[in-house]
């Protein structure tokens, strides 16, 4: 079939290698957002997806809008069987949605019809999901509201983090579209209305999101702290300089006695190798953290260039 393959990020980028590296179908261009500066020198970058099809040969399209009437006129002329979309970040019109004979279809990083919308790796994490997985959908004009075609389930294990998630759906997000695509291509392709009842929604994130507010509890903030792992991460600030939070635990037992009368965020422990940090009604031993202008590294390593306190409190 002729494809037109829509997606920006690492996860549309692995979903394009797996359509290339089967060789079953003619990928006529490439869709992607446009270059965005990077670095403290704010030097453009490509999308990883367009780095990849430029690898590649393939014809690479970055409009502004994708509702724009050149672009969708552009799209018609390739007269594509399919659109393929992937983590493309935004929303297509009801006209593009239309051009392909076999409609579009939408690679989504959920088990939906839960977490419809962004960033549905990272809140299956920070919410505490035994479960998520990948969902193939002909996609519709509301946001991810389209039949299901296929679903693959992943099992989140103790401590995984949005980067080791987005890594297990990168692997199976390729096989699993071209799978679809043989389904539709067949005329087998199911088309099985999503429950609305079921239905969640979930925003997008911003690095605001991150900073780790100590009257919750240690369990929400170890989740927290996996679920924007990598990006945007959580943080705090000690001493008045950022401080950034890679990995954690909850501590299993009660609080002492003096640990009640602490304010929350405040360094209740510390020995060589940890700092134990007092929530709402629970202990976070943090493990790994970041302070402004250094690198990553485990507690135990910070602790003998930096002298806290017990006592300290965190975020003031």
């Amino acid at each position: 079939m002729k494809v037109v393959f829509m997606g920006t990020p690492e996860i549309a980028a692995g979903v394009l290698k797996s359509l290339i590296e089967s060789g079953k179908h003619e990928i006529t261009a490439v869709v992607t957002q446009t270059d965005k500066p990077k670095g403290r020198g704010h030097e453009m970058v490509a999308p990883p997806v367009k780095q990849l099809a430029v690898l590649h040969g393939i014809r690479v399209l970055q409009p502004e809008k994708a509702s724009a009437p050149d672009f969708i006129e552009t799209i018609r002329e390739m007269k594509p069987d399919v659109i393929c979309v992937a983590a493309y970040g935004k929303i297509l019109k009801q006209a593009l949605l239309d051009i392909p004979g076999y409609g579009c279809i939408n690679v989504h990083a959920s088990l939906l019809p839960k977490y419809r919308g962004a960033a549905p790796i990272q809140w299956a994490v920070i919410n505490g999901e035994e479960k998520s997985g990948v969902t193939i959908m002909h996609m519709a004009a509301g946001l991810d509201t389209g039949d299901i075609i296929i679903s693959k389930e992943i099992k989140l294990c103790e401590k995984e983090t949005a980067g080791s998630l987005h890594d297990k759906m990168t692997e199976i997000g390729g096989p699993l579209l071209l799978e679809a695509l043989d389904m539709i291509e067949n005329g087998t392709a199911p088309r099985i209305p999503q429950d609305e009842s079921e239905a969640t929604y979930v925003s997008t994130m911003d690095k605001s999101f991150g900073k780790m507010d100590f009257s919750r509890s240690a369990s929400e903030l170890e989740r927290l702290i996996r679920g924007l792992n990598p990006w945007p991460t959580a943080y705090t600030s000690i001493d008045g300089r950022l401080l950034k939070i890679w990995d954690g635990d909850v501590l299993d037992r009660d609080l002492l006695k003096e640990e009640k009368t602490a304010a929350e965020g405040t360094v209740v422990e510390v020995t060589p190798d940890h700092l134990v940090v007092r929530c709402k009604d629970s202990l976070l031993k943090i493990n790994s953290l970041q302070l402004e202008g250094k690198r990553r590294m485990t507690t135990a390593e910070f602790l003998r260039g930096y002298k806290v306190n017990k006592g300290t409190v965190l975020g003031k």
